[in-house]
């Protein structure tokens, strides 16, 4: 009858936190994003020492988070590239050329600048001077 008891009724303080799978992946994408344990632990409503004491090893290494969360992105990507999305394939494409220019590996086709546009005048005086080409009268009119 009525509303059950909550467990831990009657003691005082709050409930003791309990690391789950899901706040361990927060953990690890919010390192990876390079936020410090205070904006982690507001992130799971904790303190920062009982995040700490409860996720030292997703805290362990910032880069290593990075490199785990890119590495998921990457996998997921490659999976659409998988069954045929043009937009992760060129997302794919997207990320070669920068890492490429990060590692100063591609040579870049030097672009030609266009001529200059010609006016109604240069274009016919330019036609005129090979108008004898290609047809009969070329001999004729080249001399």
């Amino acid at each position: 009858m009525g509303d059950p008891i909550p467990e831990g009724h009657g003691r005082k303080g709050r409930p003791p936190h309990i690391a789950t799978l899901e706040n361990r992946r927060k953990v690890i994408v919010l390192a990876a994003f390079d936020k410090n344990e205070e904006q982690i632990a507001a992130a799971l409503s904790i303190t920062p020492p009982t995040l700490r004491k409860h996720y030292f090893r997703e805290l362990r290494g910032k880069l290593e988070a990075r490199h785990r969360v890119e590495g998921k992105l990457l996998v997921a990507l490659m999976n659409e590239v998988d069954k045929g999305n043009v937009s992760a394939i060129d997302k794919v494409f997207k990320r070669f050329d920068r890492h490429d220019l990060a590692l100063g590996n591609v040579v870049r086709p030097v672009k030609q600048g266009k001529s200059p546009k010609k006016g109604k005048k240069e274009t016919a005086v330019e036609q005129a001077h090979s108008a004898h080409e290609g047809t009969p009268w070329g001999g004729l009119l080249k001399h």
